[in-house]
C-alpha cells in the first residue's frame, strides 16, 4: 500500500484520514491456499531443495520499486531458479558478483506487443509494478497499476508462465471508492480471467521500508506504526523483506488452489516462517 507523498497540511490530513480507516479494517482471514502454510512452514527447508531441483526460470516486473529490488535481491541468494529474468524500461546496473547471471529484457511498456519475447519461457512471474497518483497523476497510475500489470500478464500467459504472483494491496476492492483500492481490487480480478494454473495474490499493509526517493508523509505513517506494539502492526503493516520472503516461502510450497490471497497476517506468518533460508 502506497501513500500520499507530501507533508503539506492536505497531506497530513490524508495520512490521518488513511490511519483512521486502517483502524477500522480487521485482519482478514487468509483466504484460500493459506490456511497450509503454517504446515509447510517445518519443511521449508526440504522444499526449497526440491523447488531447485527442478531447474525453473523467473522473472520480475518491477525490480527498480522497493519490493522488487529486495525480492530480487533474496531470490538470487536463495538460488531458487535456475535462470532470473528482470523485465523492465531501462537496463539496471548490478555491482554485487551475486548478480552477473541475471538476464535483463528492456521494454517499452506503451508498446508491449512488440515484446513478447521477452515474457517467454518463464515457469514463474513475479509483478512488483505500482507507481503512485502524486507521482504520475490518476491517469499515469491507471496505466501503470492496471493496464501494464494486465498486459505483462496476458503476455506472460501467453509465452507459458505457470505460476504469476501479483503484489497488490490491503483492501483492494474493484468496489472501492478510493481509485488506488479500486484499482488494485480491479487488475486482481482481470488477472484472474488469465487463468494461471496458479495465481497468488498478496494484500500486504502499509509497507515498512527506507525508500530512496523521498515520500514524507509515509514517512510519517512508517513511524506511526513503529511505535505500535508489534502483535498489532503486524495486522495492518508489515516489512518488505517479509513480504518477500512470503511471496518466496509460497513459491515453493506445492499447491493445488488455482488462486491463492494471502492477507496482510498470513503474509506476516509465512515471511517470519524461519527455514535455513540459504541454501
Amino acid at each position: 500500500m502506497q501513500l500520499p507523498t507530501a507533508l503539506s497540511a492536505g497531506a497530513v490530513a490524508a495520512v490521518a484520514a488513511l490511519v483512521a480507516a486502517l483502524l477500522l479494517l480487521r485482519c482478514q482471514d487468509a483466504g484460500p491456499g493459506a490456511g497450509s502454510s503454517m504446515a509447510a512452514t517445518e519443511a521449508l527447508p526440504k522444499l526449497r531443495e526440491d523447488f531447485r531441483m527442478q531447474n525453473k526460470s523467473v522473472f520480475i516486473l518491477g525490480a527498480t520499486g522497493e519490493t522488487g529490488k529486495v525480492l530480487l535481491k533474496e531470490l538470487l541468494e536463495q538460488r531458487l531458479f535456475s535462470r532470473v529474468t528482470v523485465i523492465g524500461r531501462r537496463k539496471l546496473t548490478f555491482d554485487e558478483e551475486a548478480y552477473k547471471n541475471v538476464n535483463q529484457k528492456v521494454v517499452d511498456f506503451e508498446k508491449l506487443d512488440d515484446y513478447a519475447s521477452a515474457f517467454q519461457g518463464h515457469d514463474v512471474g513475479f509483478c512488483c509494478l505500482g507507481t503512485t497518483r502524486k507521482k504520475a497523476g490518476a491517469e499515469g497510475f491507471v496505466r501503470v497499476d492496471r493496464d501494464y500489470v494486465l498486459k505483462s500478464a496476458e503476455l506472460a500467459k501467453a509465452g507459458g508462465c505457470k505460476h504469476f504472483n501479483l503484489l497488490s494491496s490491503k483492501g483492494a476492492d474493484k468496489s472501492s471508492n478510493f481509485l488506488y483500492l479500486q484499482v488494485k481490487g480491479e487488475v486482481e480480478d482481470r488477472v484472474e480471467e488469465l487463468k494461471f494454473d496458479r495465481y497468488s495474490i498478496f494484500r500486504p499493509g502499509v509497507l515498512l521500508c527506507d525508500r530512496q526517493e523521498s515520500r514524507p508523509g509515509e514517512w510519517l505513517v512508517r513511524k506511526f506504526f513503529g511505535s505500535l506494539p508489534e502483535s498489532w502492526a503486524s495486522g495492518h503493516s508489515i516489512p518488505v523483506v517479509t513480504v518477500v520472503r512470503a511471496m518466496l516461502n509460497n513459491a515453493v510450497t506445492p499447491s493445488d488452489k488455482k488462486k491463492e490471497l494471502l492477507e496482510n497476517k498470513a503474509i506476516h506468518d509465512l515471511g517470519k516462517a524461519d527455514g535455513s533460508l540459504k541454501p
